[in-house]
């Protein structure tokens, strides 16, 4: 008996190696959670604490955002433009009570 060799076609085993190993690309660098946040607030018109990094407390709405900067408008009218750089933290104002919305058609 004539044992006949068979020679595998090397294209289609790149074309499955290559299919195999294909990764998932990694996610997008740049999220946009930060910008959803801030238009967020500004929108509701909430009332925010930014503690800074050099202790200082500033109670407030945001007004406006930039790459760089936030304008913080203060219960007594004035604004203040904070770098980011500069924020340690940034929460919703707890003394503060947000009006409560009614729900409408529900009956009693």
């Amino acid at each position: 008996m004539i044992r006949k060799l068979i020679k595998p076609n090397l294209r289609e085993i790149k074309q499955k190696s290559n299919q195999e190993n294909k990764r998932k690309p990694p996610p997008p660098y740049k999220t946009h959670a930060e910008n959803y946040y801030y238009i967020k607030q500004m929108n509701n018109r909430t009332q925010l604490v930014l503690e800074l990094i050099g202790g200082d407390v500033l109670k407030g709405m945001l007004d406006w955002y930039d790459e760089k900067c936030l304008k913080v408008k203060k219960m007594d009218g004035r604004t203040l433009i904070v770098f980011k750089s500069q924020i340690k933290y940034i929460y919703k104002n707890p003394d503060f009570a947000e009006p409560k919305r009614e729900e409408s058609g529900q009956g009693n």
